[in-house]
């Protein structure tokens, strides 16, 4: 793989790293809010409280905005300059959130950095996906998710070590402020990052540049003129398409396939694990400091199956890696379920929280980013990514909002205890081992070009 490709491919994932960084930093402000703002208190007589809403779902709220709408800029603007404004925001969201001086201001600012995320994942997997050739393509997109779970372990790190240097009253500030600086270093890099040829060549760009584009990427002069006149071939093949709409049924397959693979993304339960792990660990019985040691350790886990993941996604491909992390995550979360139950210590507890992770590390976190931006056709990428991320991240608000309720119930199953939510998600996933088993195809070694002829059908006249 040329250095080149893989430099600019890395520089492009770094929005993942916000990404994630952004994503679970809310976790270690997440108690000192509720107790210095107080705002654990229920709207009305509905179930939603004022925190799940508006502190811990008010990001992911923005995240859906972004990355339904993440796609106009994408195809208008362009790939790059979506990438270099997602930049801006994560800057801005940071800031913001750090100097927030009531609830709502600080709601606000999350909600602008959700948006970033949101684009971000529709913008960053296009991207690379469109960069790369059917060999790689796994792997260099896939960079994205390894870039979401180091930006992960970053975040539970930083909280850590920010929680022991600073009193609990302003150590929440500089967790989420502190940002601002890998939002300003990744924004000045992408301003170096070329174009994506595809995109140029589909908005009617010059073909030099194109073909430039390409070069830079490293390819070599021949190998870009080949490259060319495929992508021209394809979008001439696809140009009496150029009126249909995402949803006129032509692309019925594609829009089945990323709405069913987001949708069990997040009933999985892991949006609900990675924002509220401290709390659940010491629910567990974990100290306040333990447990945010401890979910460092998740983090850890995250990152080395991440690796494990993106070693091996253009090798076993991706439904197996969906087969793997399904099984494992049906026997990990009921068993996370019965240790909450049994009253089992917190050491086999994490135990098997750490195996979900693992489970989705090389499962659905490695495939999602990578499976959804390859299986729409050129024409309509961008609609068809924030489709699938949109889809994703309405489900993560919704889980997010929600889980509060079920965290601080004290009336039926719950009484305080989390156990059925667990067994509820290991339900679901049941569901997604047997998506996996009748319906999801395979992606691995095919050209972007053939995979539109796949997964498109040309309507009956």
């Amino acid at each position: 793989m040329d250095k080149r490709i893989l430099r600019i491919s890395l520089t492009a994932a770094l929005a993942g790293f916000l990404f994630g960084f952004d994503t679970v930093v809310i976790s270690g402000a997440n108690q000192p809010i509720k107790e210095i703002w107080q705002t654990n208190w229920f709207l009305g007589d509905s179930i939603f409280t004022f925190h799940g809403i508006f502190i811990m779902s008010m990001a992911l709220w923005g995240t859906v905005l972004g990355s339904i709408f993440g796609g106009i800029p994408c195809d208008r603007l362009g790939r790059k300059k979506t990438l270099l404004w997602i930049g801006i925001l994560y800057f801005l969201s940071a800031i913001g959130s750090a100097l927030a001086p009531e609830p709502y201001s600080f709601s606000f600012f999350r909600f602008i950095g959700g948006v970033g995320v949101g684009a971000s994942s529709v913008a960053a997997p296009i991207y690379i996906s469109e960069i790369s050739s059917a060999g790689n393509r796994g792997r260099l997109t896939a960079m994205y998710q390894f870039n979401i779970v180091l930006g992960i372990l970053v975040a539970f790190i930083s909280n850590y070590v920010i929680g022991e240097l600073f009193p609990q009253n302003v150590a929440w500030r500089w967790m989420l402020g502190i940002e601002s600086l890998p939002a300003f270093i990744y924004t000045l890099l992408v301003i170096k990052i070329p174009n994506s040829p595809r995109w140029l060549l589909m908005k009617g760009k010059p073909e030099s540049n194109a073909l430039e584009a390409m070069t830079s990427l490293g390819d070599t002069k021949e190998r870009a003129l080949e490259r060319l006149e495929e992508i021209k071939k394809a979008l001439a093949e696809q140009a009496p398409r150029t009126k249909e709409k995402l949803f006129s049924g032509v692309y019925k397959k594609p829009l089945m396939l990323a709405f069913l693979i987001a949708f069990f993304n997040q009933l999985s339960g892991i949006n609900f694990v990675l924002y509220y792990a401290p709390e659940i660990l010491e629910r567990a019985g974990l100290a306040s400091g333990e447990s945010l040691f401890s979910s460092i350790s998740i983090g850890v886990i995250n990152l080395i199956f991440t690796f494990v993941g993106i070693a091996l996604i253009d090798r076993l491909g991706r439904k197996q890696l969906m087969y793997i992390g399904s099984i494992g995550y049906i026997l990990s979360l009921a068993m996370v379920g019965w240790c909450f139950y049994s009253g089992a210590s917190t050491t086999v507890l994490l135990i098997f929280v750490l195996v979900f992770i693992a489970s989705h590390a090389m499962g659905q976190g490695a495939v999602i980013w990578v499976f959804i931006s390859e299986i729409f056709p050129n024409k309509v990428r961008a609609a068809g990514q924030s489709w699938g991320t949109g889809t994703h991240w309405v489900f993560a608000a919704l889980i997010t909002l929600l889980t509060p309720t079920f965290l601080d119930s004290k009336i039926g199953v719950f009484k305080e205890n989390p156990w059925p939510i667990f067994i509820f998600f290991a339900f679901m996933m049941v569901l997604q081992l047997l998506w996996v088993f009748f319906m999801m195809p395979e992606t691995k070694g095919i050209s972007l070009e053939e995979l539109a002829k796949r997964m498109s059908k040309t309507k009956k006249k």
